[in-house]
């Protein structure tokens, strides 16, 4: 793992640990509004996302049949990624919120800091390994011997390279 991938990995528990530091803020102060708002909307599925990276990437886009955007597979995973990573935070902030609810013991401290904790975890976790799509031959190298994480991606029957 480089320093990058370090970065990049630990972002969002920096979020929100960064959104719990911004409570000692005054009441009402707009960067403390924003830190905890940016954190909640992000952050916990920002972390679960990159677990299920390499899962994700396995199947990309598919375009229309008449490509007038070169880039089209890239930017719809960019934009598939980001709309997860804001689905599944919302979820797991409610989720949450309705398991605190139900236990009595619900204030936005516990659920901001429950949630910080589920991101670091989240954080730490190894990715998900990637299955081929179904009707697909697996890459000859599955990644395993020489250390990748399978950068080939899989073919689909009867096609040539």
């Amino acid at each position: 793992m480089t320093p990058q991938d370090l970065v990049i990995r630990m972002l969002p528990p920096f979020g929100g640990w960064l959104a719990l530091a911004s409570l000692a803020l005054p009441d009402g102060s707009p960067l403390r509004g924003a830190a905890v708002a940016a954190f909640l909307a992000v952050g916990p599925g920002a972390a679960l996302v990159r677990v299920c990276g390499p899962a994700l990437r396995a199947r990309g886009a598919e375009g229309p049949a008449e490509r007038r955007d070169a880039d089209f597979a890239h930017h719809s995973d960019l934009l598939e990624r980001l709309m997860l990573a804001v689905l599944l935070s919302v979820s797991a902030a409610i989720l949450l919120s309705t398991v605190l609810i139900a236990a009595h013991a619900l204030s936005g401290d516990r659920v901001l800091l429950t949630l910080t904790l589920l991101t670091t975890l989240a954080a730490f976790c190894p990715a998900l390994r990637a299955r081929p799509a179904p009707g697909t031959t697996p890459p000859a190298d599955s990644g395993a011997a020489s250390g990748t994480s399978g950068a080939a991606p899989p073919t689909r029957k009867g096609s040539t390279s």
